[in-house]
């Protein structure tokens, strides 16, 4: 390491040197995945060393955790700027969910604790916006349905994007040539059953 290289740290005493890292570290994450994920891989892409990253992270774990809290936040907007109506179809707010883990496949692994369960349990801040971007699934189906019934068929449908996400990011089925529209299809056929509040027991026929 040179002069200029030593004394790069000096470039970030704003803040800026905490973001790159996290930059980085998403990049190894979509190359990789979470078990990629090294500090001093990371120090290296930004152009500091091991010692100055940890000056604003602990360990590789608070810079998993800090990932994982982007990673929340910004499906949490995904689903809130996903189209919607007055009758709260939820079909572009799950293709925004799936859509989200296929263009970040290595950052959602690692946001439901891929490589991390220990650093994640009960961890208030991942939690917290865990829940935020249920909340944009849940509201929706209240415009639909009882307030009884809104809890069950809100872990139904995160259960069935979050599966539908997953198997299309490990590749376990040929999605064919317009993923997107599978992923209409199968939400709409999920919705099939589900009771709306103006039609007690009947279909939501839309999602």
């Amino acid at each position: 390491m040179n002069g200029n290289e030593a004394n790069s740290p000096a470039r970030y005493h704003h803040g800026d040197l905490r973001n790159a890292l996290l930059e980085a570290g998403r990049g190894l994450l979509e190359e990789g995945g979470p078990t990629a994920l090294s500090i001093r891989e990371i120090a290296r892409r930004v152009g500091v060393s091991a010692p100055a990253a940890y000056h604003h992270f602990s360990g590789l774990d608070e810079i998993a955790v800090a990932l994982a809290e982007r990673g929340f936040a910004e499906l949490a907007d995904s689903l809130q700027a996903a189209p919607s109506n007055a009758k709260g179809q939820l079909a572009p707010a799950g293709m925004a969910y799936v859509a989200f883990a296929r263009q970040n496949p290595g950052l959602y692994r690692l946001m439901f604790g891929e490589g991390f369960h220990t650093a994640f349990a009960g961890h208030d801040g991942i939690r917290t916006l865990r829940l935020a971007a249920y909340e944009v699934i849940k509201s929706g189906l209240s415009k639909r349905m009882q307030a009884d019934e809104v809890d069950t068929a809100a872990l139904f449908l995160w259960s069935l994007t979050h599966g539908l996400a997953l198997l299309m990011i490990d590749g376990q089925f040929d999605a064919g040539t317009d993923p997107e529209k599978l992923v209409a299809s199968v939400l709409r056929l999920s919705g099939k059953g589900l009771p709306t509040s103006a039609e007690p027991g009947g279909d939501m026929r839309r999602l």
